[in-house]
């Protein structure tokens, strides 16, 4: 049985009701000076934060600042002219324990007031380290869930977030590496330059090791090596990133992390062989000296194998390298040979780095095959990996004499190079042959070429392969001819 008073408890409208008239009006002033009051301790702080940080605002202030994309892809589709360095903004993900002992590879390759962008770290550095390279501290990636790896894949992953919002003007494509990433910017803008910037594009490599593909994707863009973003991608990228790292958790490193939001906006991988994770362990000689006809763009774990260069250390080594890049960028490690019948030689050159002199015959096919003087990155064992490898010769007297890159000059104006490789080996075989003996007696190698031109890349095979060998008795010295 229910009274009256029960039943108008039971309907809200009714209690309200109940209220006295004069309380209710109570209730709503009471209610809106504590409305106002909150608006006014908000807009207090507000105004002390911006006052106390300055220009350093959170991230979602940014927004309404940030230029319009649909105004911003408009000028990208007018502007026809062809794809430069400023058209590349670089985000490198690092961080302050790992960033001061790196540092020197980026200093090799990084040109003040030429090339654009940041690494991000997770704090400010040291302030009396000095850097080429600008810092910024990423935005806050905590919020974020990660059941596998660490705080920093995360991070990581969003540097196409931060330095999209960091609004370069100009940008066309955004390239991600890591802190210890060596690029080839020159490089890196011919192969960009033939794809199309106004539409969504994802440009990168994968990783040299079947088990590294294995475990995380063929598909997939290896951060190590760095990868490029296309403007109009880069965009659809920062609205979907924070949703898409959350769905993502489980996935171990940033680059992967990347390629899952790549991949929900339906844009796949263009692979270039000219991004080298190097994820390999021991001697990346066999590798780089049959580099494949693609410009070199980047090289990455660089400390974990040993010197490109004997008796140098790693930077040292890629300094080297460097000298011979800058006078003909195009040209760096690309593979050519000849050969010497008389003497049955086979000669390979792997240009600013390294010739070989085989006192064998060898085919074509074996000379452009990396020999294995690696190991997979994983579990150290001879493969397998993206490509096919031939074994080191357990026979001395077949394994190639080997002359690294020593000197370089320009002739003919600035047409023409003339490099100078030298011989490694200072203790020659007694128990070879003849034509091995002859060929441990050249001191030193002088390799002459002509500067490749981008236009070069269209008829690459005809370009590089002719080539012609002269062995000068009197002094030693093999000089070789690119036509």
């Amino acid at each position: 049985m229910s009274t009256a008073a029960d039943n108008s408890c039971q309907d809200p409208f009714k209690a309200l009701k109940l209220i006295p008239k004069e309380k209710t009006g109570n209730v709503l002033t009471t209610s809106f000076k504590v409305g106002v009051a909150v608006i006014l301790i908000f807009s207090i702080s507000l105004a002390l934060y911006s006052f106390i940080s300055g220009t350093a605002r959170p991230d979602f202030f940014l927004w309404p600042d940030r230029p319009n994309p649909t105004l911003y892809m408009s000028r990208l589709n007018s502007d026809q002219s062809p794809t430069n360095i400023s058209h590349i903004a670089f985000g490198l993900g690092g961080s302050t324990g790992t960033w001061e002992n790196r540092a020197g590879y980026s200093d090799l390759w990084w040109k003040p007031n030429i090339t654009r962008g940041y690494v991000f770290l997770e704090k400010n550095p040291d302030p009396k380290a000095q850097f080429k390279i600008q810092h910024r501290v990423s935005s806050d990636w905590r919020r974020f869930r990660h059941s596998q790896g660490s705080e920093s894949a995360v991070r990581i992953a969003r540097v196409v977030v931060d330095l999209f919002r960091a609004e370069l003007p100009n940008v066309r494509w955004f390239v991600m590496g890591d802190d210890d990433t060596v690029f080839f910017p020159e490089n890196l803008v011919t192969v960009l330059g033939k794809y199309d910037h106004r539409r969504m594009v994802y440009v990168g490599g994968n990783s040299e090791s079947v088990e590294q593909d294995v475990m995380h994707a063929y598909d997939m863009a290896f951060g190590g090596g760095g990868f490029a973003i296309s403007y109009p991608l880069a965009a659809e990228l920062v609205n979907a990133m924070d949703g898409c790292l959350n769905r993502y958790h489980n996935f171990y490193g940033s680059d992967q992390r990347v390629w899952a939001c790549v991949g929900e906006l339906g844009v796949t991988l263009s692979r270039e062989p000219g991004f080298h994770q190097i994820d390999i362990r021991g001697d990346p000689f066999g590798l780089l000296v049959a580099h494949p006809l693609a410009p070199l763009i980047s090289l990455h774990h660089l400390d974990s194998v040993k010197p490109l260069f004997p008796k140098q250390s790693q930077v040292e080594s890629v300094r080297a390298l460097m000298e011979a890049y800058e006078l003909d960028p195009l040209r760096t490690l690309q593979q050519c040979f000849c050969y010497h019948r008389k003497y049955k030689w086979s000669v390979s050159i792997s240009w600013g780095y390294t010739v070989q002199i085989y006192p064998i015959l060898l085919t074509p096919k074996d000379l452009e095959t990396p020999i294995l003087t690696f190991k997979t990155w994983r579990s150290w064992n001879d493969g397998p990996f993206t490509f096919n490898t031939r074994p080191v010769s357990p026979d001395p007297c077949q394994q190639p004499i080997i002359y690294y890159f020593a000197s370089l000059n320009e002739e003919d104006g600035a047409n023409h190079t003339l490099t100078t490789y030298t011989n490694s080996l200072s203790k020659p075989l007694n128990n070879c042959n003849r034509d091995y003996a002859r060929a441990m007696a050249i001191e030193n190698i002088v390799v002459s070429a002509s500067k490749m031109d981008p236009q070069d890349w269209n008829q690459v095979r005809l370009f590089l392969v002719t080539f012609e060998c002269a062995y000068n008795t009197s002094s030693n010295i093999v000089k070789s001819n690119y036509y």
